[in-house]
């Protein structure tokens, strides 16, 4: 039933196929006084089958009018059409008293008005203060996945593919911008401007983006003619110069590589003050939180900047993946997300070498198996229909590992025939849309009998070999490959056994929790199978030998014996490897003699592969700390920091249990151990990116331990910094180290959240956030709480990080559980279910937890709250960390405990 309780003429969530949009005219006048919109859109519209109705997406908007045009616009009815509404569907329905016949054309035209939304989706509106304390207001557009539907009533869904063309109404101080170029300014009198854009492409609705603030900009113009503009507040303005740089080197980079010019004449970035994710991709004009594009380089820390260059390398993908492509429905947005999300290593690797990017690639494939080894994982491409279940299709599943199969997949086909397939894929499918199934089409080329037999990377053209994919002497048929990693959930464990010169390997589904003495563990691995591409490398032989491994189990035979055998070089593939005793022992003791032999992200590979199989009592604990006790010797990051982390997270589960011994003797062990490393740290800008990066990691933490060295220096550092009122400049990398040594006594604090208040960088202010969740005293971190629920001293958009860093403190999780349960409606309402926002609140408080007294009460809250949450996934995502956080310390706590009291006497 509709509101009015007329029936309304259609069922389903998705709109009907046969009325199909065509060109929106949209004109909108954003009241910055008011805080309302007004406007009315004439969507020409072509007519599939006869109707009389003509059914889209509107949600929160009143509609003032609604009429149907003939291909004249002279118009069908003398009548006032009736609107009927149907909010559970975010739906309206109009009906034309005349038929609309197929093949003619239509316009529908309709005024509408709304309040600015107050959240962060549909048209929104965000404030910023200025140096002088003056709060300035400015409206902008955030409409992925589902919220274009809030600013303009449309066909609000991803094949709906239509040009746009956009006015705008504002004050003379104001500045308006759309994805087009403005083509013309009009004065109407009554002080108000009227800025008309050129028409838009053809694009998805979610697309569209429009904003009207007081912003300054900085501009630049690409080898091939496109003006890129950074906008920021004006006072910001100066921190907008390496984002331009970056995006000019960025966007030259993808035309070369994808082979086909960026499409618009213009491509604005913007730094929008209230923003909840990290930007979007609106085609020629991306937003983006202040935080992900502004850079300044007085304060601004290494770890910073790569930050800023990822974003920006990520948005810039979409202008092809997912702007010009896009995915037919939601289910594959990782054709949108994993790509853009790969893309940005592939991109900045190419543009900015000395970021290291690729130090960086290891974590994001470390995070997706985290995720990936729950049984609360889903397959990649899955099941969305309503716009809670597509929020949270957003997730690390669609990002992390969409780009990790990618690796793997372009490992496999080499750099060559993967840029060639998405090319194909590109071009096939531009201005349109696409499925799973077409980019693994796109990806084969097809060639005669003869390459073939040569052996190179191609289809066969004869019938016969159809399917066959030519892959080191094998025939593979690659969408039967990629549909067991796309279609299927979690992740495969290679077992390796070695027996002279004969590898036994197996494949099964690993998960972290369930034991394979546990009766359900047969259940869980029933129908798992991929085809992997197994690669390795022995003590023998420098190249890599290829293989794919597509059943149960099989046997390899080597060619010659071998002392060592290392599988999944280099972490190309996304699996993981269960050696027998012997190969664990073997490659113990290689690391431990000669750990050069190995790559460090072999090294790294093989931490996280052990620490990970710890987790799932498929290794003691203490042959993984056996392992990483040649870490002593390491010199490079990027596995240095893969067991300090490991330690470190463990050290973090024990102390919040109240495990003093323990405690106390696994901190004692860290820092006698990697004394020298830390005593190696300057406390300096100096080195290359991967060196500071270490050193902002390794200072942190010991200085979060207590080492008296670290704590004299950083408070010596705070000293001098509060004596000059914050005008010197701290070394960018070590300064929230230096803040979270400040915040520890009371005026130390006081006078950060001071700071907080009046500083113009959001880098900044997030350190100083950081520090001050860092205090041991919950009255300051329930204050903090507080500001970041009201939302002026601490904007909203921060409150989901803020959660988090105070339940990571040891003082805070049980606070920040309680306010999290507290305030679960007030948080719904200012994070929609689904959202990033509410998913890191949800994991960020439950997943501090390790007791099964704490497992019952988060399920019985989630229990309480069952009718919001029961379609959510990362509710179970969360209480399986914790079950994994208990598990862990049932059967790890007395290994720990021996192993550091033999290594400390």
């Amino acid at each position: 039933m509709a509101t009015n309780g007329l029936p309304f003429p259609w069922s389903k969530m998705r709109l009907p196929n046969y009325i199909v949009p065509v060109h929106y005219h949209l004109l909108i006048h954003p009241n910055l006084t008011t805080l309302r919109f007004n406007g009315s859109v004439k969507i020409e519209i072509d007519v599939k089958n006869n109707t009389n109705w003509v059914v889209l997406h509107s949600k929160n908007l009143k509609i003032f009018t609604a009429t149907v045009l003939d291909e004249h616009e002279a118009h069908l009815s003398d009548k006032v059409l009736s609107v009927l509404e149907y909010p559970p569907h975010e739906q309206i329905a109009i009906f034309s008293p005349k038929i609309l016949t197929s093949g003619e054309k239509y316009f529908l035209y309709l005024e509408f008005g709304a309040p600015l939304s107050d959240g962060f989706y549909g048209f929104y509106k965000s404030t910023y203060r200025t140096k002088a304390g003056e709060t300035r207001i400015l409206a902008s557009t955030h409409f992925e996945p589902t919220s274009a539907r809030m600013a303009l009533p449309c066909f609000d869904e991803p094949t709906f593919k239509a040009n746009y063309t956009v006015r705008i109404r504002r004050g003379p101080s104001h500045i308006a911008l759309s994805n087009m170029p403005l083509e013309q300014t009009v004065e109407i009198g009554n002080g108000l401007f009227e800025d008309q854009f050129e028409v838009s492409v053809k694009m998805s609705s979610y697309l569209l983006a429009f904003i009207v603030c007081d912003f300054k900009s900085v501009s630049g113009i690409t080898a091939t003619g496109i003006n890129i503009s950074i906008y920021a507040v004006p006072e910001k303005w100066h921190q907008t110069h390496y984002a331009l740089e970056a995006a000019l080197r960025l966007l030259e980079f993808y035309e070369q590589y994808f082979n086909i010019l960026y499409p618009l004449p213009k491509l604005d970035l913007i730094a929008i003050p209230d923003f909840q994710s990290g930007a979007m991709e609106n085609w020629g004009l991306t937003t983006y939180r202040e935080t992900s594009l502004l850079y300044d380089p007085d304060i601004s820390s290494a770890s910073d900047k790569l930050w800023v260059t990822i974003v920006i390398g990520h948005e810039l993908a979409h202008q092809w993946f997912g702007n010009l492509v896009t995915m037919e429905w939601w289910n594959d947005i990782w054709l949108n997300e994993g790509f853009a999300r790969y893309m940005e290593f592939v991109s900045v690797g190419a543009v900015y070498p000395e970021l290291k990017i690729e130090d960086h690639f290891l974590d994001t494939c470390f995070g997706a198996i985290g995720r990936d080894s729950l049984n609360s994982s889903r397959p990649i491409s899955s099941l969305a229909e309503n716009p809670t279940q597509i929020k949270e299709m957003f997730d690390t599943v669609s990002y992390d590992k969409g780009a990790c199969i990618l690796h793997m997949l372009r490992h496999f086909l080499t750099d060559e025939g993967f840029q060639s397939g998405i090319i194909r894929y590109l071009r096939r499918f531009r201005y349109s849309n696409a499925r799973n199934e077409d980019l693994w089409d796109s990806l084969i080329k097809t060639c005669s009998e003869e390459e073939f037999t040569a052996g190179e990377h191609c289809y066969s053209s004869t019938q016969a070999t159809k399917n066959a994919y030519r892959f080191a002497g094998e025939h593979v048929d690659l969408k039967k490959m990629m549909y067991t990693w796309t279609l299927q959930k979690g992740i495969p464990l290679v077992t390796v056994k070695r027996q002279k010169r004969k590898l036994y390997i197996g494949q099964e589904r690993f998960l972290k929790i369930v034991l394979p003495d546990d009766p359900s563990w047969h259940s869980l691995q029933d129908g798992y199978l991929w085809h992997i591409p197994l690669t390795y490398k022995t003590s023998h032989s420098d190249h890599e030998i290829k293989h794919i491994f597509h059943t149960k189990s099989d046997v390899l035979t080597l060619d010659e014996e071998v002392d060592w055998v290392k599988l999944n070089t280099d972490m190309n593939g996304y699996y993981m490897v269960h050696y027998d005793e012997e190969g664990w022992n073997a490659l113990t003791e290689l690391l431990r003699v000669n750990h050069t032999a190995l790559s460090f992200t072999d090294r790294a590979g093989l931490i996280h592969n052990a620490f990970q199989l710890v987790t799932a009592g498929r290794l003691s604990l203490d042959r993984a700390l056996d392992l990483i006790s040649y870490l002593k010797s390491e010199t490079h990051n990027v596995p240095l920091l893969q067991g300090l982390g490991y330690l470190q997270s463990f050290y973090k589960l024990i102390e919040k249990r109240n495990i003093a011994d323990v405690t106390y003797n696994l901190k004692t062990y860290i820092l006698q151990y990697f004394r020298d490393v830390i005593d190696k740290q300057s406390w300096s800008d100096d080195g290359t990116v991967s060196d500071r990066r270490l050193r902002e990691e390794v200072l942190s933490l010991a200085c979060d331990f207590g080492y008296p060295p670290c704590l004299e220096k950083a408070k010596q550092l705070y000293d001098s910094w509060v004596e000059s009122n914050g005008t010197i400049s701290l070394p960018t990398d070590v300064s929230e180290t230096v803040y979270m040594i400040g915040a520890q006594d009371d005026s130390g604090w006081a006078y950060l959240l001071e700071k907080y208040g009046v500083s113009m960088c959001e880098t900044e202010k997030s350190k100083f956030l950081s520090a001050l969740a860092s205090s041991k005293d919950s009255k300051k971190l329930l204050r903090l709480l507080q500001l970041g629920m009201d939302g002026t001293v601490i904007k909203t958009q921060n409150l989901p990080s803020l959660i988090y860093m105070v339940a990571r403190n040891p003082m805070g999780h049980f606070l920040a559980w309680d306010f999290v349960k507290k305030h679960w409606d007030e948080l719904v309402e200012k994070f929609p279910l689904g959202s990033f926002g509410i998913r890191n609140i949800i994991v960020g408080t439950v997943t501090q937890f390790s007791s099964t007294e704490e497992l019952r009460e988060v399920e019985a809250f989630f229990k309480s709250i069952t009718e919001q949450v029961s379609q959510l996934r990362i509710t179970q995502v969360a209480t399986e960390n914790l079950e994994k956080n208990i598990v862990w310390l049932r059967r790890n706590l007395e290994t720990m405990r021996t192993w550091l009291q033999q290594r400390l006497n």
